[in-house]
């Protein structure tokens, strides 16, 4: 599973992207979504949906428009409308519970 900008890796080796495996911890994964949600150079990030779920909490309080979050479906976890955050947000905008 990936956190992702587009996967470039500088002339420091800092990259932007976080692969996360079953040895990635939580805190590499709250790290690097506060890492990539502050850089100036990144627009938009995208996290699968059963990572992004991992730090719902850090998610719903995540309210700046750039860096979008974009939550994707992963190959392995099938989708879940519900647990979206953009969505439900996009939801209560218009009223919808």
């Amino acid at each position: 599973m990936l956190l992702t900008g587009i996967g470039h890796v500088d002339y420091r080796k800092n990259t932007n992207y976080l692969i996360v495996d079953d040895k990635t911890t939580q805190q590499q994964i709250e790290d690097a979504f506060r890492e990539y949600t502050s850089r100036d150079d990144v627009a938009v990030v995208l996290i699968n949906q059963s990572i992004a779920s991992s730090i719902r909490p850090l998610l719903n309080n995540y309210t700046k428009p750039v860096p979008a979050v974009l939550e994707i479906p992963s190959k392995d976890v099938p989708y879940d409308p519900s647990q979206d955050s953009v969505l439900s947000r996009v939801k209560f905008m218009f009223g919808e519970s």
